[in-house]
């Protein structure tokens, strides 16, 4: 009998595991940085090498970090949704361009339209590492202390921006 047994106690718990596994959603990475300050860096414009960008010259305001590089498909996919976000001028929108060359980003930004109030080169993906960046697209949410409140893993959809990014905003900017 306990040979019929233990086999069907580990039939049920793998069962388990898998029906909480399938709830999970994978755009949902948990991230050790929500509530902390954003990572220092100082990057250089994209379309201007010889400025540079920090979070430090953002504070004060809410804005939104996204990774993004133009050899990435799903990159391409949510660039309509960030060109849209944009025109609502709801937040700053930075970019940071992710392993990528300049040229390639340039001309991507020319031929699908520009989202993005600055947009900085983290061409050795240093910066990337530092935000805990998976992979691109990934976008978070910064507050006006400076202050991570928010990621999102993956393209971000018209869904994500009306139910979680305007929604959060329209909080962090009435704080």
């Amino acid at each position: 009998m306990l040979k019929y047994l233990i086999p069907l106690i580990i039939f049920i718990v793998m069962g388990v595991f898998l029906a909480i596994g399938l709830k999970l959603n994978p755009t949902e990475i948990p991230s050790p940085f929500i509530g902390k300050p954003a990572p220092a860096f100082s990057a250089p414009k994209l379309d201007n090498p010889e400025q540079k960008l920090s979070p430090e010259d953002l504070k004060g305001k809410v804005w939104l970090f996204n990774v993004w590089a133009s050899w990435c498909v799903s990159c391409r996919a949510e660039h309509p949704v960030l060109n849209q976000l944009a025109q609502q001028h709801a937040a700053l929108i930075i970019g940071l361009n992710y392993k990528d060359a300049r040229k390639d980003a340039l001309n991507w930004l020319n031929q699908l339209g520009n989202p993005y109030d600055m947009s900085v080169s983290d061409q050795e993906g240093r910066i990337g590492i530092d935000w805990g960046v998976y992979g691109v697209p990934e976008t978070f949410v910064v507050d006006k202390k400076g202050i991570i409140r928010h990621k999102h893993t993956g393209p971000v959809t018209p869904e994500t921006v009306q139910q979680t990014l305007l929604p959060l905003i329209a909080k962090l900017q009435a704080e």
